[in-house]
């Protein structure tokens, strides 16, 4: 098997190991990405994506956590993709289809409206997923709501005295959510700012989460803490989130290339 070329890329140190299919079709299994993405052994990545060609859009992106699972959306890993692609583009994924404009060092992704039924988060039963009647130690009442894959958001005084690490995978397999969950906290020092640090499903504590910035400033919008156009700075920097008349929410913020290689897979099976 020839050697297969990639691209590593990352939006707030949030990292991926990107394959352009589009001319040679890719499909790998969760122990191979599980191969690729281990930091000693493999590339090492957050997530690995894989961008095919689509009848529908301009591409298809298929994303996977580090832990070998496929995930329906991912909103750093989009962005890394319309700015590989360039200019406007569309983007079919799993959890729905996305529009996205390239800008100088970074793209803007149209991630449509995010949903807040129990049974599309999901969740194992009815509850209101605007102040689930949920509490895990001191972090209680969280919003829920699912933009392209799940999250819950608690909001606190302080995001960096909660050790995510410790109480987010807990979280994450809790029975209440039959597909996992991604855990936010977050604070709003002001209407146009939150702080925010994110615990991924199957990746675990990063720099920075597109689909949990969108999903926190959703669920801050839902109880009428937050404006329209809302400044999130995470670990790895910032992302601009704006809702617009429609309820659309928009990201905005960096990915770059940080280097391309090429990587023998039969090295990895």
């Amino acid at each position: 098997m020839a050697p297969r070329s990639f691209l590593k890329m990352h939006g707030l140190g949030n990292d991926f190991v990107v394959f352009d299919a589009r001319g040679d079709a890719f499909d790998p299994d969760a122990d191979l990405v599980r191969r690729l993405a281990d930091r000693r052994t493999g590339i090492g990545c957050d997530q690995l994506i894989v961008v095919d060609a689509s009848a529908v859009a301009t591409v298809r992106a298929r994303f996977w956590n580090c832990d070998g699972e496929a995930v329906g959306a991912c909103g750093n890993g989009s962005r890394a993709v319309a700015a590989l692609v360039g200019g406007d583009a569309s983007i079919e994924t799993a959890g729905g289809l996305l529009t996205a404009t390239a800008l100088v060092g970074g793209a803007s992704v149209d991630m449509g409206t995010p949903r807040f039924d129990w049974d599309a988060v999901p969740l194992a039963y009815a509850m209101d997923t605007l102040a689930l009647p949920l509490a895990w130690g001191l972090l209680a009442n969280p919003g829920a709501a699912n933009v392209g894959n799940p999250h819950i958001v608690f909001f606190v005084a302080d995001p960096d005295a909660i050790d995510l690490g410790v109480i987010g995978p807990e979280i994450e397999h809790d029975p209440v959510f039959p597909e996992r969950i991604n855990v936010g906290v977050a604070a709003l020092p002001a209407r146009d700012h939150m702080v925010l640090r994110v615990w991924e499903r199957g990746a675990g504590l990063t720099r920075a989460c597109g689909t949990g910035a969108v999903a926190a400033v959703a669920v801050a919008q839902r109880r009428g803490l937050a404006d329209a156009r809302v400044t999130v700075s995470l670990p790895g920097g910032d992302l601009v989130i704006t809702r617009q008349d429609d309820g659309h929410l928009v990201m905005a913020g960096p990915a770059v290339i940080a280097f391309t290689g090429t990587v023998d897979l039969e090295d990895y099976r």
